[in-house]
């Protein structure tokens, strides 16, 4: 058993381990937040907020046990690691020293949103970009940061291989102004070609609320549940 004792649950059970965790450390907050759609949704996801020692060392654990789980199953493989700036660079350093722990020792690298000019020059910092590169961040949703990171895996040699977030609102994006007949994550997968592996989705925190002893975490669930039904893919 690993030290959070993580390696003893299947996907299910870790993603809802992963919803209480977010929950416990506020990171995922319930209220009326707008979303870049323009969308009021009755919670949101900040892992900005997973901002000290402790709760980032966890986090790594949830990204590590769940790439460990999709290489199992043949979801997905990969030589490397690739952070986009600015979450990513921080997810993938944690995550591959979490991965180096389980045995799995992986390079690592990221961009600058900069150029540098001097010293070793360029966007990219890290190891050398080869191989079946995996993209870590915390959500996807509008592709955007996909897409850029391809590019410069791409161009370096590399080829972009994955996706994994921490989290899938499972959300129709927007086209034009309008919604899509698609979320964010199946624009990547069906569009980019890309799979994409998610610690929890917003079903697993729908499950959370619905099953949850506290009545002021139940007092969401029908909240979230509608929103979900209007704008779910």
């Amino acid at each position: 058993m690993s030290r959070s004792g993580l390696v003893d649950l299947n996907a299910g059970e870790l993603a809802q381990d992963f919803v209480k965790f977010s929950l416990d450390a506020g990171v995922l907050r319930f209220g009326e937040f707008q979303t870049k759609a323009g969308r009021l949704s009755p919670y949101f996801f900040n892992a900005g907020l997973f901002d000290d020692g402790a709760k980032l060392g966890r986090l790594a654990q949830f990204y590590a046990r769940r790439l460990q789980q999709a290489q199992a199953s043949g979801e997905l493989q990969f030589d490397m690691l690739f952070g986009p700036a600015y979450k990513g660079i921080v997810l993938a350093a944690a995550v591959a020293v979490e991965l180096a722990r389980l045995g799995i020792n992986v390079p690592y690298a990221y961009n600058r949103k900069e150029a540098k000019d001097h010293g070793e020059g360029g966007t990219l910092v890290g190891a050398p970009v080869r191989g079946r590169v995996l993209i870590i961040d915390d959500v996807i949703s509008a592709g955007t940061s996909v897409r850029e990171s391809i590019a410069m895996i791409e161009a370096a040699g590399g080829t972009p291989s994955a996706v994994v977030i921490a989290l899938d609102r499972q959300e129709k994006a927007t086209d034009q102004g309008r919604d899509a007949p698609w979320s964010a994550v199946q624009f990547v997968q069906q569009k980019l070609g890309l799979p994409v592996t998610a610690i929890a989705t917003l079903s697993d925190l729908l499950q959370v609320l619905q099953s949850t002893d506290s009545p002021a975490l139940a007092a969401h669930t029908e909240r979230v549940r509608s929103y979900r039904e209007r704008y779910g893919v």
